[in-house]
């Protein structure tokens, strides 16, 4: 394994190791984010399943956006994850950015969510 991919698996599992001890039994939604596209699920990790999921390869996205990658993407897989989860009954999150700083299309995502009725 290369040195740069070390440090995104350390950063990363000190994250979910944080949010673990802050979560409170609360569903994380999981973003992941390639050169391409950009992907978002709600996981419940008591039961080991995934609530919602939504990403820029969805059909009714892909033909309204011009790229899967940018910060409009973002934005609306961030809304469209957010009305999937509320539709199964997930009001309130915890943050999941991975290894990537929240910063650009993590933020773009996380601040769509927030609108679309996501709290975190």
């Amino acid at each position: 394994m290369s040195a740069v991919q070390d440090l995104r698996d350390r950063r990363r599992s000190r994250l979910r190791f944080s949010l673990r001890q802050k979560g409170g039994g609360r569903p994380r939604l999981s973003v992941f984010r390639s050169g391409k596209h950009i992907y978002a699920q709600v996981i419940d990790d008591g039961q080991g399943c995934t609530l919602a999921a939504a990403s820029s390869l969805d059909k009714g996205l892909r033909t309204d956006l011009r790229t899967g990658a940018d910060k409009d993407a973002a934005a609306a897989v961030g809304k469209l994850v957010a009305e999937r989860a509320l539709a199964a009954g997930v009001t309130q999150v915890v943050f999941d950015r991975g290894s990537y700083l929240y910063h650009g299309r993590v933020k773009a995502l996380a601040e769509a969510a927030r609108e679309g009725g996501l709290s975190f």
